[in-house]
């Protein structure tokens, strides 16, 4: 039936009904005030605390210019500030543009023009960046904030305020913006596979349902003391963890890496009970020197994602973490980014599995005219969800193709079996077409993980005359193992088909990760491209 109200009268019914990110800490503060919130940089903030600081410093970007639907450009390592920026620009309807703090001052100018951003806040050491990035934009005016000192010879900072100036004083007057369920309010810009990151937004709506997804369908509750060690520009410590936890009233411990030492020093000083890391971070505690001597017997709750867990790190985190559950989140940054979870009661019995649709979502696996297929065929896994972003920023031709038919695709190949759980084969550039068959790069990592002596293994595809691409591994030996390419030749040939074999194997002290822990495929092809070149 049609509505009769006015448009006042509907105004009024919109903001008692209104439930977006910026209205999230407030309503924690009022349930949980004197709670710890956030642990970071040697401070200790309750809710109540956190509450305030986040309402200062959103007045101070409002009285400097900034409003709903303008962008702010965030360049920095996990920090308080980037803590309070998150929901202090959520709560004036200004869109946050998180930036990788690893990207170069060409590539951040490209997102800063992208995004057309009205404003930066960089952290103290990324000034020279920012600077050079902002000069190459052609960005001109607007908000300029630093995080701590400016680093660098030639870093004076000049024009730079200082964020906790915003942070510490100013207006508390509560802030009163009524942002709607599908304004942006993130500008996530993909690491991708194309030569430009394409620009995904994030509504309140596609980040609360995310949120929901993850606290139930995750086992996570306000009683949770979590290390936030990972990027926080990714949104998956950002919002599948990070923003839950402030949702829920848990408490959020912050580093500003994954630094194996601090981040086992840390889960034992503060009693943490739940802990993030992609695989590659999981590996590196295990096989630090600090992991068998910090008590980590807080720790209840563990989580992966970015890639399966191979199945022999899984069973070594069960025998020395035996009080550790376990979940995967597998998803994309347009999913908000969860798509679908392997629980804890599933880890071995669908190990290499990304489990099943999370609470808020629909997951098929489809062929190339988007017709679903049935269990245990291959093809490109899609969703439907109110995860789901907006779409991607200027750039209509790629969102329309991305949501062809009304579901999202993910660009992963992936079969569902008959119980409806989902593994993913491959990205589609990941799977390499060897000799005319198609070899999975994840089958051939998982078998190299049996071998004793491998601690991480990155399987690819290289250009080869004869067989089109030959399957390459690039393995880092665990100290002292004696492993040669000899041994995992042999080890290939005992469970693999000839074809999947690694054609070459290629031992490395250490493999290239992005912060968000994903090794670097590319940047191992590009490497290690002219390995066939004695074969042409």
């Amino acid at each position: 039936m049609e509505r009769q109200f006015t448009p006042g009268t509907a105004e009024l019914i919109a903001g008692a009904r209104r439930h977006a990110v910026g209205d999230l800490l407030r309503r924690t503060a009022a349930r949980y005030p004197e709670k710890t919130a956030v642990v970071a940089d040697g401070r200790r903030v309750g809710f109540a605390g956190f509450d305030l600081a986040v309402t200062r410093c959103a007045n101070a970007l409002k009285a400097r210019g900034m409003g709903k639907g303008d962008r702010l450009a965030l360049l920095s390592h996990n920090s308080w500030q980037f803590a309070v920026l998150v929901f202090a620009t959520a709560r004036l309807g200004v869109v946050l543009v998180p930036v990788n703090f690893m990207l170069g001052a060409a590539e951040v100018a490209y997102i800063l023009a992208h995004s057309e951003a009205s404003g930066m806040v960089a952290e103290g050491a990324l000034v020279p960046t920012a600077d050079e990035a902002i000069a190459l934009s052609g960005l001109s005016g607007g908000v300029r904030g630093k995080i701590g000192p400016a680093g660098g010879p030639d870093a004076a900072g000049e024009g730079w305020e200082d964020v906790d100036s915003w942070i510490d004083g100013g207006d508390e007057t509560p802030v009163e913006v009524l942002v709607d369920d599908d304004d942006p309010l993130r500008l996530m810009y993909t690491s991708g596979t194309e030569s430009r990151p394409k620009g995904v937004l994030l509504s309140s709506r596609s980040l609360i349902g995310q949120y929901v997804s993850c606290a139930i369908d995750g086992g996570m509750s306000a009683d949770d003391v979590e290390v936030h060690a990972l990027p926080m520009y990714h949104c998956a410590q950002l919002d599948c963890f990070f923003s839950v936890d402030v949702y829920l009233g848990a408490t959020s411990v912050v580093l500003p890496s994954p630094e194996p030492a601090a981040l086992l020093a840390a889960i034992e000083a503060e009693k943490a009970t739940k802990l993030f890391c992609p695989p590659t971070v999981w590996i590196s505690l295990l096989r630090h020197p600090d992991f068998d001597t910090r008590d980590l017997s807080s720790l209840r709750k563990g989580y992966y994602g970015a890639s399966p867990m191979p199945v022999e790190i899984l069973r070594e985190l069960r025998e020395r973490l035996p009080d550790v559950r376990l979940w995967n989140f597998y998803g994309q940054t347009e999913m908000s980014p969860l798509a679908t979870i392997l629980r804890p009661h599933e880890q071995l019995p669908h190990a290499g599995s990304a489990g099943r649709a999370a609470l808020n979502v629909e997951t098929r696996v489809v062929d190339d005219e988007d017709r679903p297929l049935p269990p245990g065929e291959v093809g490109e896994i899609v969703h439907r969800s109110p995860h789901a972003s907006l779409g991607y920023y200027n750039d209509e031709a790629k969102t329309a193709e991305a949501f062809r038919n009304g579901w999202f695709h993910s660009g992963d190949l992936g079969v569902i079996d008959a119980d409806g759980y989902l593994t993913v084969v491959d990205r589609k550039k990941d799977m390499i077409k060897t000799g005319g068959e198609n070899v999975a790069s994840r089958e051939v990592e998982e078998a190299l993980y049996r071998l004793e002596g491998v601690a991480e293994a990155a399987v690819f595809g290289i250009g080869h005359p004869r067989w089109i691409e030959a399957v390459t591994a690039v393995i880092v030996p665990k100290p002292g193992a004696g492993l040669t390419p000899e041994a995992v030749h042999a080890h290939a040939r005992e469970i693999l088909a000839s074809y999947k074999r690694p054609k070459y194997v290629v031992f490395t002290d250490a493999l290239p990760k992005n912060p968000s822990g994903k090794i670097l495929k590319k940047d191992l092809r590009v490497q290690h491209a002219g390995l066939a070149a004695e074969d042409a």
